[in-house]
C-alpha cells in the first residue's frame, strides 16, 4: 500500500523539483541576505516567464552570479554581461541582467543605511488586518499584489532598484516568508503558521 500524497496546493503540480520547492521553501521565513537577495533577483527574472523555468535554471543562476553574493555581484562589470549574455544556463535577457549588477549596488546600500536586508524588507511585512480571512484556492490565485507590495515597489524604486514591480514584489513576500499564501487544507500552511508565530522579526 502506497503512501497518500500531501494535500498542496495546485501550483506545485507534479513535478518533482516543483513539489520540492512548494514544500520546503516557499512561504518559509528568510533573514539570510545572500538568500533574500537571490529570490528577489530571481523573481524579476521569473517576469514573463513560468517560475518553474527560473527554478530549473536555478544552480545555473548561482554559478553565474557568484551566488548571488551581494558584493561580488555589484562589481560585475561590462565584460560579465558579456559572459551572462552568451550562457545559455539562465534567461539571456540584457535588461534583466543589467537589473541584477545596479540592484546589487543597491542592495549595498540598504544593507548599510539598515544594518541589513532583512530589516529593510521585513518592515513591509502586512499586518493581519491587511491578510484575506480566506485562504481557499479561489481566493489566493486572485491576488496579485497587495498594499504592502505596493508600498515596497515605491520605495525600492525610489532607491533606484528596477524590475520590481508590485507584483513582482508580492512573488517575493510570498517567496520569502512575509506572507503566508498556503492555502487552507495544504500540508504546509498550519507548519508556516506556526514557524512564523515563533520567527523574531529582525
Amino acid at each position: 500500500m502506497t503512501e497518500a500524497e500531501p494535500v498542496r496546493c495546485p501550483w506545485a503540480g507534479s513535478d518533482p523539483l516543483y513539489q520540492s520547492y512548494h514544500d520546503t521553501e516557499w512561504g518559509y521565513p528568510v533573514t539570510n541576505d545572500t538568500r533574500l537577495f537571490e529570490k528577489l533577483c530571481l523573481e524579476g527574472f521569473q517576469s514573463g516567464l513560468s517560475w518553474l523555468t527560473i527554478l530549473k535554471k536555478r544552480e545555473n543562476f548561482r554559478a553565474a552570479f557568484a551566488g548571488f553574493d551581494i558584493d561580488k555581484v555589484a562589481a560585475f562589470d561590462a565584460p560579465d554581461i558579456d559572459r551572462l549574455l552568451a550562457d545559455a544556463g539562465i534567461v539571456r535577457h540584457r535588461g534583466k541582467i543589467v537589473s541584477t549588477i545596479n540592484n546589487a549596488r543597491q542592495a549595498q546600500k540598504l544593507r548599510t543605511e539598515f544594518g541589513s536586508l532583512a530589516a529593510y524588507f521585513w518592515r513591509f511585512e502586512p499586518g493581519a488586518a491587511d491578510r484575506p480571512t480566506d485562504y481557499s484556492w479561489d481566493t489566493l490565485r486572485a491576488i496579485g499584489t497587495a498594499p504592502a507590495s505596493v508600498a515596497l515597489s515605491k520605495d525600492l524604486k525610489k532607491r533606484g532598484f528596477s524590475f520590481v514591480g508590485p507584483t513582482t514584489c508580492y512573488a517575493f513576500m510570498q517567496a520569502m516568508g512575509m506572507v503566508n499564501d498556503h492555502m487552507e487544507g495544504c500540508h504546509c500552511r498550519a507548519p508556516i503558521e506556526a514557524r512564523r508565530a515563533a520567527f523574531a522579526r529582525p
